[in-house]
């Protein structure tokens, strides 16, 4: 099987043209592939598949072979896949995921993708939407969950909820650097609010334009940068009044401006793709 590994800050994932090539197992490939150790090493599996409803679909995997509705850091390195192997001459296209369909503007340099900006759509902020299974001592259904408490292994924390096609949970914190978010983040993942599980970030205010983030992922571990996780913060910074509506994220593998439009609603974000390297594997 021929495959390509790129990466959008850090984020790795193994992707494979569908066009071409055909899984037959995606849970079980994906373990395989994302072992770092006896395979060939990634955050996940993408498959890059035809689609009746847009240009393409992404079916995104996680290194524990879960299927994941979607991803920000995949996106853009889908986009940026299907243009420089010339799949598609446009520089504006739509990619169908399980959380729907998405919109990316492709910016080109010296011919190929350096950067895309995706219209994410916009966040679902009611609980069961989420989903996040909470009661606030029997009162009333909250319709949104926002600095909320929340105590995971004998530790009071305050979380704000936010779903962008997947559900997050965004918890503010002194020192993103220093904390054990192996020892944590796990215990959030499969904490009883959270019947799907959840993807988790731990953030730091730095000003009103910029926050620095650190992410535990559903399935995946600490990864060096999420996308979906970048809008999540934003907009849960915006409704807790920490920041402007555009903001710089800062994430272990780099930087992400994400923009949440007070007109639309609907949340932007900007970063980079990289091609690492394509290789052929027999599994």
């Amino acid at each position: 099987m021929k495959f390509t590994k790129m990466h959008g800050l850090g984020n790795d994932y193994i992707y494979v043209d569908c066009f071409q090539e055909t899984v037959a197992d995606p849970e079980k490939a994906a373990v395989f592939l994302s072992d770092r150790h006896f395979g060939v090493g990634s955050d996940g599996l993408v498959l890059i598949k035809p689609s009746k409803q847009a240009d393409f679909e992404m079916a995104m995997y996680n290194a524990d072979g879960s299927r994941g509705e979607m991803c920000g850091n995949a996106i853009r390195c889908v986009a940026k896949y299907v243009y420089d192997h010339k799949m598609t001459d446009k520089t504006s296209i739509s990619i169908e995921t399980l959380a729907g369909i998405k919109y990316a503007s492709l910016h080109i340099s010296g011919g190929v993708v350096e950067s895309v900006r995706v219209n994410m759509g916009k966040p679902e902020l009611l609980p069961q939407k989420i989903p996040v299974v909470y009661d606030m001592d029997g009162q009333q259904a909250l319709s949104q969950i926002v600095d909320c408490p929340i105590t995971v292994a004998g530790t009071a924390y305050r979380m704000t909820c936010v779903s962008m096609g997947n559900p997050h949970c965004v918890v503010y914190v002194d020192d993103v650097d220093g904390m054990d978010l192996a020892g944590i983040g796990a215990q959030f993942e499969r904490h009883a609010c959270f019947p799907n599980r959840v993807n988790t970030e731990f953030v730091k205010v730095i000003d009103k334009d910029t926050v620095q983030m650190r992410v535990w992922e559903r399935g995946s571990g600490e990864t060096l940068a999420c996308g979906t996780g970048a809008c999540a913060v934003t907009v849960a910074s915006i409704l807790n009044g920490w920041t402007n509506r555009t903001v710089t994220v800062k994430l272990l593998g780099g930087d992400l401006l994400v923009e949440w439009d007070e007109q639309t609603g609907i949340v932007y974000m900007t970063g980079r793709a990289e091609h690492v390297f394509d290789g052929e594997i027999v599994w």
